[in-house]
């Protein structure tokens, strides 16, 4: 059965651009894969700590060593992981925050990058081991950051994004940006504007139909 991880890190819920297109990226995968199951975690509706010396303490501790405390300390960690390996696909909408991810997504990055599960050290050097999965990231801009344009230099989203899973083992990402979303604020029509939008994303979630079958 496929599953996918749908994951928003907006604070803005109704009035996000990455939630909305999110929401039909999902609906369309649902009607794509008809057995399929998702699996949502709202970043925003999740209380993720900074980590800290004792976090990093637990997690070089090896399992069977490890105190209740470190457990406790691991324990929304060791959910998140099931999540991301449960799922054979996943979906993340990113606004872009002063030029980066949001923090709430780098909280959640902090906290699923972790040795022995999701990468390896060996004499050769890191290794991923979420192997297999693929990403779409839906990313909402205020501004316009493609490449060629004079802001692009100041796009962090997608290099980090790319770099940080591809060291995960996540090397099939997708990225799909709405740009310009500073408009809806000047009153442009946000259906006409999500229109082209909407269409990208749910042409994507169809074209992965059948690929985990």
């Amino acid at each position: 059965m496929a599953t996918l991880l749908h994951i928003d890190s907006s604070p803005l819920y109704g009035r996000s651009v990455s939630r909305e297109l999110t929401a039909a990226f999902v609906t369309q995968w649902k009607a794509s894969h008809p057995d399929g199951w998702v699996i949502d975690r709202d970043l925003n509706a999740t209380a993720i700590p900074p980590v800290n010396a004792e976090w990093v303490g637990a997690v070089y501790t090896p399992q069977n060593a490890r105190s209740p405390q470190q457990n406790e300390l691991l324990s929304l960690s060791d959910s998140l992981l099931a999540e991301l390996e449960q799922a054979d696909e996943y979906v993340i909408g990113v606004p872009m925050h002063n030029f980066g991810v949001p923090s709430v997504l780098k909280l959640w990055i902090d906290q699923i990058a972790r040795v022995g599960r999701t990468f390896s050290y060996s004499a050769g050097g890191t290794k991923g081991l979420l192997l297999g999965k693929k990403a779409t990231f839906i990313i909402a801009t205020g501004g316009i950051y493609d490449a060629q344009t004079q802001m692009a230099s100041f796009n962090f989203v997608e290099p980090y994004l790319r770099s940080v899973f591809g060291f995960l083992g996540v090397t099939d990402v997708i990225f799909i940006t709405a740009g310009g979303t500073s408009v809806l604020n000047q009153g442009h029509d946000r259906n006409a504007f999500l229109a082209p939008h909407i269409q990208a994303v749910q042409t994507h979630a169809q074209t992965s139909q059948g690929d985990h079958a």
